[in-house]
């Protein structure tokens, strides 16, 4: 039997890559299910840890340069544009010897060379976006797609008019991730804190924030008499985040110091704290908005202020929609304002379940699946 070959492509961020990876694994259980033989391939130029992700997950990996083009004046951009006039030319080249039955496209650096070339071949794409206001590559990928997948209702509009069938599939969330998930008392106590006390989930995004670090780090004395704190600071943040707890530490009350952990970095093991936590503090990156959702937490999210095309701060006002979350902007993020929400959110565990319930509304379990069947199938479309 002819083996089906697709091929995926995006890079950049955890936001990219994580779909991309549980779609090839969706691909490939979909695949299996269906006795349907297939290739599954990355050409992109991602970060070599999540290459390696993809490889340890069955994905043929092949990398371009890459290049990011940027609308604003910047020396960066001598460098990127003939970075991406070569990425064209591997892509035509890794094409050829690959070509796929379909590519699937997140965006990010590296995945309109991808998407040009399957156009010269006339291979059917698929580009998914993540955020409720589409990226300048989805919205330049999406006029040489087939389908357009969105990830939140309200982006359908941004492609009327491209030619493309666009549909709502949700965001891809890792499978890995909802795995085996233990109850929330024992993920507590797996994490040494007290399984009686509630438990807020700081989320500044992999690389961090540091306007929420330091808005953490101001108001602890405030924050640690009534809650638990696990803190993901980033990694280029962390040793400065600790040796400034360490300070306020000596002014603390042991009691209290032993309610505050900091870590630089989830990776699957964030299920754990998600689902050890009462209550998530994050940024609302889409990738970060689907997986509070996914597992059914309360949030308060606090968009960038300078995020691209405000994107953050409209994925944060379309799921508030939903009644699951809160949103401070970055400028009322008053501690006084903030100290009071969370009393009153801990304080009624009536609003906590309803905004758990919430999520239901938002959440799309089967987005991969849907992709992958997409895939599999777009050439009898």
């Amino acid at each position: 039997m002819k083996k089906t070959r697709v091929l995926v492509t995006g890079g950049g961020t955890g936001g990219h890559m994580y779909p991309i990876v549980s779609v090839a694994v969706e691909l490939q259980t979909e695949a299996l299910r269906n006795n349907i033989p297939l290739r599954v391939r990355y050409i992109g130029a991602a970060e070599k840890k999540y290459r390696d992700i993809l490889a340890d997950n069955g994905v043929e990996v092949r990398r371009i340069l890459g290049g990011k083009f940027r609308r604003y004046f910047a020396l960066a951009n001598f460098v990127d544009i003939p970075k991406i006039a070569v990425s064209m030319i591997q892509a035509l080249w890794k094409l050829f010897f690959f070509m796929p039955d379909a590519v699937f496209s997140k965006g990010g650096p590296g995945s309109a060379p991808v998407v040009l070339a399957a156009r010269f071949y006339r291979i059917p794409v698929v580009v998914h976006e993540s955020d409720s206001v589409p990226s300048i590559t989805s919205k330049f990928t999406g006029r040489f797609a087939k389908i357009i997948a969105t990830s939140f209702e309200s982006t359908s509009r941004y492609f009327e008019g491209l030619g493309a069938r666009v549909i709502l599939t949700g965001n891809p969330v890792r499978t890995s991730l909802l795995k085996n998930k233990l109850a929330q008392s024992k993920a507590k106590a797996f994490l040494e804190f007290d399984e009686e006390l509630p438990l807020i989930l700081i989320l500044g995004g992999s690389q961090g924030a540091t306007f929420m670090n330091d808005f953490v780090l101001d108001n602890l004395k405030e924050l640690l008499p009534i809650t638990q704190i696990f803190h993901q600071t980033g990694a280029i943040n962390y040793e400065t985040v600790g040796r400034e707890f360490a300070v306020m530490g000596d002014e603390l009350p042991p009691e209290l110091v032993k309610r505050y952990k900091a870590i630089d970095y989830f990776d699957n093991d964030i299920s754990i704290a998600y689902t050890a936590c009462d209550l998530v503090v994050s940024r609302p990156g889409a990738g970060g908005i689907f997986e509070i959702a996914a597992f059914e937490k309360p949030s308060i999210l606090i968009p960038i202020t300078n995020s691209a095309n405000n994107h953050q701060m409209f994925n944060a006002i379309e799921y508030s929609k939903t009644g699951a979350a809160l949103v401070f902007e970055e400028q009322n993020l008053l501690p006084h304002l903030f100290l009071e929400r969370i009393k009153e959110l801990f304080s009624d565990p009536n609003r906590l379940i309803e905004m758990s319930k919430a999520t239901a509304q938002f959440y799309r379990p089967d987005a991969a699946l849907k992709l992958a069947q997409i895939l599999l199938t777009i050439n009898e479309q």
